[in-house]
């Protein structure tokens, strides 16, 4: 059986992993070191490693792979293939060459589209209406290896980065334990990624979590999914932040951009640079837990209508 090292790190990559356990010879994993989680900022295994130590896998933690103690230690376990999945840092190319069948990478979207860390983010803000899972061979270049197969998805208006990620998780899986035979058998097929068709999905940074409400109704709206639940999108009121993890569109409801229109029993009304507004239904305002707008709204004890969001 083909000895196998798998790379990954967050929640996405762990359907990948159990499938690999499960139908291959896992003989180690590779995630990102622990990190501090939360106000308390307890130090937390990424997902990954909680699934390897399940399992009884070697685990290797290096901050920074292409320097690292543990990268000869890789190489010298003379790995058939190597899969990653989300795993978060470019491989040296000493590791690349090192498996007998190379590097294949499990990324979620059409490639060349959407190369980087946040594809599932970006496509949903930018109001495509598919994604998909393309399994690809890894080179020195981010995400621009040949492709060796693909499977799109439909993205529906209800969805978020939250149900978008458990459909590609899921499907990421899938996919290779249907590729994985041609590629140990060495009979699959790889075609060359068109690099001028080729686009990005950089990590989201804070600025881009502000929203914007000079954009449309339907931006706006591809925005605030496409950062739910995680990192989530944001706004200030009376100066403190507030972050909305759902919202609706009100077609036909016209307002200043900004400007809370009207208040409802379940929604905030705002107004957009467009002929519609958005009614935010999910929210978390500064100091308090995440709650549904109703309840929010059932504690106010003045209007909000009239004051600006920026």
């Amino acid at each position: 059986m083909s000895k196998i090292i798998f790379m990954g790190t967050p929640d996405f990559s762990t359907k990948v992993l159990e499938m690999l356990i499960a139908e291959h010879n896992v003989i180690a994993v590779v995630t990102q070191p622990d990190r501090p989680v939360g106000r308390k900022k307890t130090l937390t295994a990424p997902p990954v490693k909680e699934v390897a130590v399940a399992q009884g896998i070697p685990v290797y933690q290096p901050e920074k792979l292409a320097t690292s103690e543990e990268l000869d230690t890789l190489i010298n376990l003379e790995a058939d293939l190597i899969v990653t999945a989300a795993f978060g840092q470019l491989l040296p190319t000493s590791l690349l060459e090192a498996p007998r069948l190379g590097a294949i990478n499990v990324h979620a979207s059409l490639l060349p589209k959407y190369r980087g860390g946040a594809p599932i983010h970006q496509a949903i803000i930018d109001g495509e209406s598919q994604t998909g899972i393309s399994i690809m061979y890894m080179v020195a270049k981010l995400d621009a290896g040949d492709i060796i197969a693909q499977q799109a998805i439909d993205i529906e208006q209800t969805d978020d980065v939250g149900t978008m990620h458990d459909k590609l998780s899921f499907l990421g899986a899938t996919l290779l334990k249907e590729t994985l035979p041609s590629i140990i058998n060495e009979t699959n097929e790889r075609t060359p990624q068109d690099d001028a068709h080729a686009t990005f999905a950089s990590n989201i940074s804070r600025e881009d979590e502000h929203i914007n409400w000079n954009q449309s109704a339907d931006e706006i709206y591809n925005h605030i999914r496409g950062l739910s639940p995680w990192p989530v999108a944001y706004t200030t009121l009376d100066d403190a932040n507030m972050k909305i993890y759902a919202a609706k569109i009100e077609r036909n409801k016209q307002g200043e951009a900004g400007k809370i229109i009207e208040t409802t029993k379940k929604a905030i009304i705002v107004g957009t640079g467009s002929a519609d507004a958005i009614a935010l239904t999910d929210i978390k305002v500064a100091g308090k837990k995440r709650m549904l707008a109703a309840n929010y709204l059932s504690g106010v004890q003045t209007s909000l209508v009239g004051k600006e969001l920026k």
